[in-house]
């Protein structure tokens, strides 16, 4: 049972194409038409753990090209375009990717780059970059999409975004919530009130009940069952200025920090008051430094075909597959066997004999071999590599 609510932030006017494409285009190029520009930012970090040994620190899944000939920033980056130009578009990553960023998007300005010295969760990267758009441009809308996450329907995307944009207009703090296809114990989940925020052609707007982390199955399951239920799938859109105005009410500390490294940001001090500054804020997710506690957030329920392609059983889900559910890519060759994804970064052949629901990730230094139904446990494979003190497998 999927989420009900009175109106979808997916529909589409069939009859009227022609003009939302022309829309998109002022929108990209004009902003939001109240008074301040539509930005996106796309934090991109994390290692993609539970893709080893594919994604690994230096090569994380977000510049990896699993869906295709581009990666999964590259086709982000794609889709924010119909939204706002590279111009206005900020990428924070760490030291150790921003070459990489750079080569892949090239048309991207040097000032869309914004290098925190080291991880210290959502919220720093973030309100960092809130605050570097607020000296920029004051009255601003900004938008927060993760670099590693994949979207079916850009159409969809770009309806929810506006819908998500007319809410923001009004002072809320606004999230997209995915409607869940099935009990998934690896997503937050979003639980909605029918009270309406705001209604417009491409859907509603409702504010928000309560965040709630990873649940157990039997909780998921009851939480898909209710049609209440939204998955989070760390989507904001906000004016920069009501955003960090709720930063300062609940996490002043990281308010003054990024406010002061922002009022350094481009000038010949910035490295000095980063190195000063960053390691001294407060370590913190968006979602649970602010998102939680805040009463003024509302939720735009859509139907994208989303994913955070989080494992190696949710990349083989979207991957194509032969008749026999075969899916990846490799020099194969399967024999009586069903329902697996092989992967393969050698020139070896693979032959997979009698064998079904299971993973084979080969690389030239490592090789995985897993059931499908426990892919979320490799991550525990990188931390027992981590404790064995083998960082060259990192």
């Amino acid at each position: 049972m999927t989420a009900q609510f009175p109106a979808r932030a997916v529909g589409k006017m069939e009859d009227d194409v022609t003009l939302r494409r022309l829309v998109e285009s002022d929108m990209a190029s004009a902003g939001t038409g109240d008074g301040g520009d539509f930005w996106s930012v796309v934090p991109a970090g994390g290692s993609g753990t539970r893709l080893w040994p594919l994604s690994r620190s230096a090569h994380p899944k977000f510049l990896l090209p699993l869906l295709g000939d581009r990666s999964l920033l590259q086709r982000t980056a794609d889709r924010l375009e119909r939204l706002a130009p590279a111009e206005r578009t900020l990428i924070v990553c760490g030291p150790a990717h921003c070459a990489a960023v750079s080569e892949q998007l090239p048309h991207f300005p040097a000032t869309s780059l914004v290098v925190e010295p080291t991880p210290r969760g959502s919220g720093p990267a973030i309100s960092l970059a809130a605050a570097i758009i607020s000296r920029r441009d004051p009255d601003a809308l900004m938008g927060s999409f993760a670099a590693d996450h994949d979207v079916r329907d850009d159409e969809a995307f770009t309806c929810a975004v506006r819908v998500a944009i007319e809410a923001a207009k009004a002072d809320w703090l606004v999230t997209i919530g995915l409607s869940p296809v099935r009990p998934e114990t690896g997503y937050g989940y979003i639980e909605s009130t029918e009270e309406t925020i705001v209604t417009t052609v491409d859907g509603s707007a409702f504010r928000t009940m309560r965040f709630v982390e990873k649940p157990d199955l039997a909780t998921a399951t009851t939480y898909v069952e209710s049609g209440r239920f939204l998955w989070n799938a760390s989507m904001f859109i906000w004016k920069v200025r009501t955003f960090l105005d709720e930063l300062a009410r609940l996490q002043p500390a990281l308010h003054l920090g990024v406010t002061q490294i922002a009022a350094a940001w481009g000038t010949p001090e910035q490295n000095q008051v980063v190195a000063e500054i960053w390691p001294t804020l407060p370590e913190s997710t968006i979602d649970q430094g602010v998102m939680e506690r805040t009463p003024r957030v509302a939720v735009v329920p859509a139907e994208m075909g989303w994913s955070d392609v989080g494992d190696w059983h949710g990349l083989g889900e979207l991957l194509d597959h032969d008749e026999n559910g075969i899916s990846g890519r490799a020099d194969l060759v399967p024999m009586r066997s069903r329902d697996s994804l092989v992967w393969s970064e050698t020139k070896r052949v693979i032959a997979l004999v009698g064998l079904d629901n299971i993973v084979v990730v080969d690389t030239p230094d490592a090789l995985l071999i897993a059931n499908r139904s426990d892919a979320q446990e490799v991550r525990g494979v990188v931390g027992a590599l981590t404790q064995s003190m083998r960082g060259e497998l990192l």
